[in-house]
């Protein structure tokens, strides 16, 4: 639930995006428009020191999935953080080293019990979270080996982090997102997002899978591929500067 939607100056940036071009103007991302114009809430992903600071409102954000909370420290000082799913005004959040194992609360990942769910986790000690940031999403703490603890993504993948990076308990505000109806065009476009075109529907000059009469198939290939001739179904797409997946936690 949004309970303000106060955009507080000191806090907010204007940004300028690229919209899938680059420093020349060409286009190297397709089906990216200009979108809505919005200004950039300053989010706090640190959320370094030995400090508790009072929710103040919880506010929709144009610029990401989740819902940001609008919290006051108890030295007067400001700021956003992404906003677990429990949180509500006035509630007392705490940040550090020994703080208690309460949503919306940041500490080190290697004070959390395994089995806890965290989110807004750092791959490297006060760099600030990078790692599961959207709306109802959440990693769990699967196991601990030395200085390093095992996170368990959604995804299945498990992640090796140092125990010293920092993490915020509880899963993230707008479970629902993932439930959204679009509806029209309009909305689409307001997101950024330009239209797309099935590439069977192109000519055979502007698509491998284009030409024919009507609707036609994909044809005699091996699979569907990109506009460029790339395979583009049961392909492997992992980077493979990416470590492999983990296949058996070490406890």
């Amino acid at each position: 639930m949004i309970t303000t939607g106060v955009k507080l100056r000191k806090l907010t940036s204007g940004r300028k995006r690229a919209v899938g071009r680059n420093s020349a103007g060409h286009i190297t991302t397709r089906h990216k428009g200009a979108g809505a114009k919005r200004l950039y809430r300053i989010i706090d992903w640190k959320r370094s020191g030995e400090r508790e600071a009072t929710v103040v409102g919880i506010a929709y954000d144009p610029n990401r999935t989740a819902r940001i909370a609008h919290i006051r420290y108890s030295d007067g000082e400001e700021a956003y953080i992404l906003a677990s799913s429990t949180i509500v005004d006035g509630q007392v959040i705490q940040q550090g080293e020994n703080v208690p194992l309460k949503d919306g609360n940041c500490l080190p990942i290697h004070r959390i019990p395994n089995g806890l769910i965290v989110h807004n986790i750092e791959l490297q000690p006060g760099k600030g979270g990078q790692m599961v940031r959207s709306a109802g999403s959440y990693a769990t703490v699967a196991g601990k080996e030395g200085d390093y603890v095992y996170i368990k993504l959604n995804s299945g993948e498990q992640k090796k982090v140092l125990g010293t990076c920092r993490a915020t308990l509880g899963q993230l505000s707008n479970t629902l997102h993932s439930t959204i109806t679009i509806g029209k065009a309009g909305r689409q476009r307001h997101l950024g997002r330009r239209p797309t075109v099935r590439g069977k529907a192109m000519n055979r000059v502007d698509h491998p899978h284009g030409g024919g009469e009507g609707v036609a198939p994909v044809g005699l290939r091996r699979g569907p591929k990109t506009k460029w001739g790339a395979l583009a179904l049961g392909v492997k797409t992992r980077s493979k500067r990416k470590p492999k997946l983990s296949k058996q936690i070490k406890r």
